[in-house]
């Protein structure tokens, strides 16, 4: 499968927009520069609209995309908790009492769960497989698998699109997806496993040793694929992940903002940039995770958190916990009179 193929040429925000969206925030009324990063996160939200001030958030979307991994069952201590936790989480996001439901609800925002890949027989619109390849030793997809997984993903974005959802937030529940992502943003990035290797949902120092050995082992397997992003996902990510990124990718097609969230999502959208060259100007980075494989792809990305909380849940909840910050940037731009409209001198210093 031809990357290439998959997406479009990428066009960036709009430049000219987003100029005149500076310009425009200087004439409002307060010192210039004063509120900071929200004043560049309004602007980047007048570039990606297109226009000066831009249009209220009114309809963001979180997608969680749900999959486990057979790394956590082939190798124990990868992952302290059974992969019937996933499938638990994934119906308390249905009844509205997980954290990202709880979260999303407070901000305003929708949320769904497409089952991809998670460790039980079912079948769905969505539904790839039962979990996946153990990465350690084999292939976490097929050939046909991977091309589905990244036409879930770019159905997924575009359904979210159509019924309206003008910012979008991937989110993730499945018991080793630490594991794969840290692995893709080893290999992506050409670091060693003992650098990209975290505690993911908090293992103890031997369960770490145990994954760094297992993300060692998976980037060893694919070291002659690094410049194929598909090969590269089939190998060592899983259906949800590269759903994930085809997900990300098909949101800049699309010209729709992302808050990205935490280390599943940020390994995600280094291939998502892959798949897609540019794609990573339509994004924002919600939160820095404790995991440091999110650090290095964020840097890659060039992409800086909005907030540090120490939060390592998951499920979108850091990116959905920067979303009101994103909707308080564009309100300010919409809801604050210039100068000329209050009557207000402008200051000259």
């Amino acid at each position: 499968m031809d990357p290439a193929q998959l997406y479009p040429p990428i066009t960036p925000p709009d430049e000219r927009v987003l100029i005149a969206a500076r310009q425009y925030q200087d004439q409002l009324t307060k010192p210039q520069g004063c509120l900071g990063r929200l004043e560049d996160i309004g602007c980047f939200i007048a570039a990606c609209q297109g226009e000066v001030p831009p249009r209220k958030i009114t309809d963001p979307s979180v997608v969680v995309f749900a999959g486990d991994h057979g790394i956590a069952g082939a190798a124990q201590g990868v992952s302290p908790f059974p992969q019937s936790v996933s499938l638990a989480v994934a119906d308390n996001i249905v009844n509205g009492t997980a954290g990202i439901a709880i979260m999303s609800r407070a901000a305003g925002a929708r949320v769904r769960v497409a089952d991809i890949s998670l460790d039980h027989e079912a079948e769905g619109p969505y539904r790839i497989r039962r979990s996946c390849g153990s990465i350690d030793r084999e292939d976490a997809m097929t050939d046909d698998e991977v091309a589905r997984a990244i036409e879930i993903g770019q159905k997924l974005c575009d359904e979210e699109v159509d019924k309206g959802a003008d910012l979008l937030i991937a989110g993730e529940i499945g018991i080793g997806n630490t594991t794969p992502s840290a692995a893709l943003v080893g290999c992506l990035l050409n670091k060693e496993p003992v650098a990209v290797v975290g505690r993911g949902s908090g293992i103890n120092d031997e369960g770490w040793k145990t994954k760094t050995a297992a993300v060692r082992d998976a980037m060893f397997r694919s070291r002659n694929h690094r410049d194929n992003i598909v090969e590269l996902l089939r190998m060592v990510t899983g259906p949800d992940i590269t759903a994930m990124a085809a997900f990300l990718a098909q949101a800049a097609v699309r010209r729709t903002p992302v808050i990205l969230d935490g280390v599943i999502t940020a390994a995600a959208a280094l291939a998502a940039n892959r798949l897609a060259p540019g794609a990573r100007h339509w994004w924002i980075a919600g939160h820095r995770s404790a995991e440091p494989a999110q650090g290095f792809a964020l840097k890659e990305l060039d992409l800086v958190p909005l907030i540090d909380f120490h939060m390592r849940l998951g499920e979108g909840t850091g990116a959905v916990a920067a979303l009101p910050l994103v909707t308080m940037a564009v309100d300010i731009m919409v809801d604050m009179p210039t100068f000329a409209e209050s009557g207000v001198a402008q200051s000259t210093q």
